[in-house]
């Protein structure tokens, strides 16, 4: 039988594996914790910002930001119509409500002329997200945050590696956050961080991931309030720590399989591929393709007949506000109908596979079966 291709996937050598063993066997006692501020001392210093929180996921460095920022009941954010719930749902968490922006045609990432039309006097914060490797132009968001007094919270879980006008992403806002899923181009397995240059943000994030102690109190088990559990195990943060080191030949590695790609499909009349704007580095965590309706397939139509075939793909993001999880939003018809991008891209988009180790021979199956569907 023909082999599956897979959509992700990481690639770990023996530098992760002996890292992660010395951690299972050795990071306790007097060590515990080693890996732990190691892993985020290196972020920091990787990103150039002054403070880094290792945590277990991205969403729980949203959730951490949007409280350490006092978000509550009432208030507004702003988030693109296009990207995976976890942007969105610590917007719930913290009792707030999400207010969804439409996304630039040629980016896929948050436009700064929806965000302005969704401004009132409820919103408070903006989280732009960087969609497959790509960020957003953050001048322009930057901009409108500027205008009426908005935080950013960076969400960076797609981007890591990823630059505009030669900064990383991650460093725009007053609190970045990353994704260190498997599927995600450095991956601890599951896990994420929390960045900022903030003091008093990373301060109050740090009492908030850890059962709301202080730091004075910490070995006193003794409690100011209610707050949560986001923390990251030190075998993840040694996995964290060897990836981190090998950072630029993982994203060259990101780049060279979005190159095969375009190498194979760039010349399909009607077949959009990532874009890779002046200003920009794209480090293409997933290889997107966008299909004219005039070559009469769309996305699912395409996912089942790669399937068929053994490779495995996955659909672009839906649209939140097409979401049952939002239906009960009083400004979800307002967004469907302002979000035109977001609704014409999405039922017509896919991510090819882009698993760290696949082979150039790989790809070029992809692209036959991709050039016999659409050809």
């Amino acid at each position: 039988m023909t082999e599956r291709i897979p959509i992700a996937g990481p690639w770990i050598t023996e530098k992760e594996v002996g890292c992660a063993a010395d951690a299972a066997a050795n990071g306790w006692y007097e060590r515990a914790g080693y890996y732990v501020q190691r892993f985020e001392d290196a972020f920091a210093n990787y990103l150039g910002v002054k403070h880094a929180i290792a945590v277990p996921h991205c969403t729980s460095a949203i959730h951490l930001a949007l409280a350490a920022l006092d978000i509550r009941e009432g208030d507004e954010i702003i988030v693109p119509d296009i990207t995976w719930i976890a942007s969105a749902a610590p917007i719930n968490y913290v009792r707030a409500t999400p207010v969804f922006a439409d996304i630039d045609p040629t980016t896929w990432c948050l436009s700064a002329d929806s965000v302005r039309a969704c401004v009132t006097e409820r919103t408070k914060v903006i989280i732009p997200v960087g969609l497959y490797g790509l960020m957003p132009d953050m001048d322009a968001l930057r901009k409108v945050a500027d205008e009426y007094g908005l935080h950013i919270v960076e969400d960076a879980a797609q981007t890591i590696g990823a630059r505009y006008k030669g900064r990383l992403a991650g460093t725009f806002g007053d609190v970045g956050v990353f994704s260190f899923h498997g599927t995600k181009t450095l991956t601890t397995g599951e896990g994420g961080m929390f960045v900022t240059d903030d003091s008093r943000l990373f301060e109050r994030a740090q009492i908030l991931r850890d059962h709301g102690r202080t730091k004075a109190n910490f070995q006193n088990f003794y409690n100011t309030e209610v707050a949560f559990k986001y923390r990251m195990s030190s075998v993840q943060a040694a996995l964290g720590c060897a990836q981190l080191e090998r950072i630029e030949e993982l994203v060259g590695r990101k780049r060279q399989l979005f190159g095969w790609y375009k190498e194979r499909l760039s010349d399909i009349p009607g077949l959009q591929l990532n874009a890779e704007p002046d200003d920009y580095f794209n480090t293409f965590w997933m290889t997107t393709i966008v299909v004219n309706p005039d070559l009469g397939l769309n996305a699912q139509q395409l996912i089942s007949a790669l399937s068929e075939n053994a490779i495995d793909t996955r659909p672009f993001f839906h649209p939140l506000s097409s979401l049952p999880a939002y239906s009960h939003l009083p400004r979800v018809a307002e967004s469907k109908a302002r979000n035109t991008t977001a609704y014409s891209i999405s039922p017509r988009a896919l991510n090819l596979p882009s698993a760290m180790k696949l082979t150039e021979a790989q790809i070029d199956r992809v692209c036959v079966v991709l050039r016999q569907l659409l050809v």
